[in-house]
């Protein structure tokens, strides 16, 4: 039995990954705000530390007697995000985060990075772990916010600290209460998927990338990283399936690809001007294009993922329904 601290515990990924530990027969200790809903951790046996990863000195003391730490948290829902603080959490967060585990004598820390951290093959095919990141910072600040983290990570390794970098493409599954990927779902399910972008994505269930993150503890190579995900799935085929799950209206028709960049412009001015808007222009532009993964390396390293992406949908959907967010 091991002890490990969960950062970023009460969120959808750090969740499913303390829920993951206890099912295993570890300790959990989750490191949550004084502040912080616990509804993702209901009905789970797990240790409470208070802190957070922008105060160094919580850090220390919450990792005492852990032989691991999963830093899972972040600022992921970007598009909704200050800049500011999206770079403070992921950047600076996670350099505190391994200071503080060299202090506290941590033997292995697993990051969460992301599959944004990743950069796009010139030819359009999947790319793999060694394709660096391809976009300019300000195109896309929370990818390299997440190269700026993996880049502390290296900085770690090469001072003696075991840490392995693990990351997940599109998560979706039961328990997304941000919405973070989970919006695709509820979107679909409420009747406003009638149309699909024409690009495609790599997808994976929340609970294989927390059997992963495990894995990543016991057999990872530090300094490695390993892309997470389960299927690659044209935007289309995703809507359909994700329809004729939950009983909604399927697509009709693929949005033309010319007219996402004049769409991507119109939110990049509207939020230049203040205004709040529920997507950003990358997403609009990425969402033409084959935003996709080879994730073999981790399938070899920590086994193929178990859920298929309809247990995936009906569980999120389920989960969304039981908790109020949509009607059946």
């Amino acid at each position: 039995m091991v002890t490990a601290l969960v950062t970023g515990g009460t969120g959808f990924v750090g969740a499913h990954v303390a829920r993951a530990l206890t099912e295993s027969g570890d300790r959990a200790r989750v490191l949550r705000r004084s502040t912080s809903s616990l509804a993702a951790l209901e009905g789970l046996d797990v240790e409470h530390a208070i802190g957070d990863v922008t105060e160094p000195d919580s850090l220390v003391e919450a990792m005492r007697g852990c032989e691991w730490v999963f830093h899972v948290a972040a600022v992921a829902d970007y598009w909704r995000a200050d800049k500011t603080r999206l770079f403070k959490v992921n950047v600076e967060g996670t350099r505190n985060v391994f200071t503080a585990a060299e202090k506290a004598g941590v033997q292995r820390v697993v990051f969460t990075s992301s599959a944004a951290a990743v950069g796009f093959r010139p030819d359009g095919l999947p790319a793999d772990e060694s394709v660096a990141f391809s976009l300019k910072p300000e195109q896309f600040p929370y990818g390299y916010s997440k190269v700026l983290a993996e880049q502390e990570a290296l900085a770690a390794v090469k001072r003696g600290l075991e840490v392995v970098i693990v990351n997940p493409a599109v998560v979706i599954g039961p328990g997304d209460v941000n919405q973070i990927s989970g919006s695709i779902i509820v979107e679909i399910a409420r009747g406003h998927g009638l149309a699909a972008p024409p690009g495609s994505i790599t997808l994976i269930d929340v609970r294989d990338v927390a059997a992963a993150h495990l894995c990543a503890a016991q057999v990872g190579k530090p300094g490695e990283r390993y892309l997470l995900g389960a299927f690659n799935v044209t935007a289309l085929a995703l809507a359909r399936t994700a329809a004729e799950v939950v009983g909604a209206p399927p697509p009709r028709f693929v949005i033309p690809r010319f007219v996402l960049p004049p769409v991507a412009a119109a939110i990049g001015g509207l939020r230049a001007l203040g205004l709040r808007v529920a997507w950003d222009s990358l997403q609009i532009r990425l969402s033409g294009e084959k935003v996709l993964f080879d994730c073999h390396k981790g399938w070899e390293a920590f086994g193929k993922p178990q859920i298929d992406l309809r247990r995936s949908i009906r569980d999120t959907y389920d989960w969304y329904v039981a908790h109020g967010i949509i009607q059946r």
